[in-house]
């Protein structure tokens, strides 16, 4: 016989402490890890004056790395945009040997430290490096200039645009593609007025990432651009260079400024992800 007194739980229900358990011990994680040190380093950059810390990110050496860092990342992200795109659609479109090999290499930026990638590029384009002599004979600098930042921004945010696009373009099949090249449309054809409008918010969104990603970037970029004040430190490079000389004014006034162009560009995503109907993470 049945108790009526004991109310009905069903199996699959998590008791109410539990679910509040569980939600609190993820809120204070982040707030603890994540929002907190964002505070401290916007109070610490402002602990002297907003004038102090605008004097700060005036300086010579600062605007040289504000741009610089600005610079790398608008090579960076269209180049990565391009390469993302091209990587998701043989991935989810097209049948070839070495698909599998493909989604590894895709991936391998997420598993290799930022510094082994950087000392990889000093051993290939290094003035000791296997491409070094050939590059001194015709007056090319990749290692401590330009091209180097950018080459090693570039392998260590290749994944962001491709990953955030292959789930969704798994997800949508190849029936619209197949049905589009039926009726004689060319690949170019079937991408642009097929492929790309059913992917384009999760793409602006891997693009947004893609770029947070490169302004922040410093493992890589430390290693191969010979710390040249005013020439190849970007934002996160001079901000170590003037903590380590005690300028803490000016390493927390560039640092909020770095966090803060992060976290306008996260909140761009969000925005749009809300906007267009994507979850988090690319999918619709």
């Amino acid at each position: 016989m049945t108790d009526r007194s004991v109310p009905f739980v069903p199996a699959t229900e998590d008791a109410p402490w539990l679910r509040w358990l569980v939600a609190g011990l993820a809120v204070a994680t982040a707030v603890v890890l994540l929002l907190l040190p964002l505070v401290a380093v916007f109070a610490e950059a402002l602990r002297r004056g907003l004038q102090v810390a605008w004097d700060a990110i005036r300086e010579p050496d600062s605007l040289a790395a504000i741009r610089l860092t600005l610079i790398v990342a608008a090579i960076t992200v269209p180049v990565n945009l391009a390469g993302g795109v091209a990587a998701a659609w043989a991935v989810t479109k097209l049948d070839f040997p070495g698909k599998r090999f493909l989604v590894t290499l895709i991936e391998l930026p997420f598993s290799v430290s930022p510094v082994i990638v950087g000392l990889s590029f000093v051993l290939m384009f290094g003035a000791s490096g296997w491409l070094g002599p050939w590059l001194s004979a015709r007056d090319i600098q990749i290692i401590f200039a330009l091209p180097g930042l950018v080459v090693a921004t570039m392998f260590v945010t290749f994944p962001f645009v491709a990953r955030t696009l292959i789930p969704l373009m798994q997800e949508q099949g190849r029936e619209e593609e197949e049905a589009a090249a039926t009726l004689g449309a060319s690949g170019l054809q079937t991408f642009l007025r097929v492929t790309l409008p059913n992917v384009k918010w999760a793409l602006l969104a891997g693009v947004l990432l893609c770029n947070a990603r490169a302004m922040g970037e410093f493992g890589a970029v430390s290693v191969v651009s010979g710390h040249v004040r005013g020439e190849t430190n970007t934002m996160p490079l001079h901000v170590e260079i003037l903590y380590n000389e005690y300028q803490f004014a000016g390493a927390f006034a560039v640092a909020a400024l770095l966090a803060l162009l992060g976290l306008v560009t996260l909140a761009a995503k969000a925005l749009l992800e809300r906007w267009s109907g994507i979850r988090p993470g690319g999918h619709a």
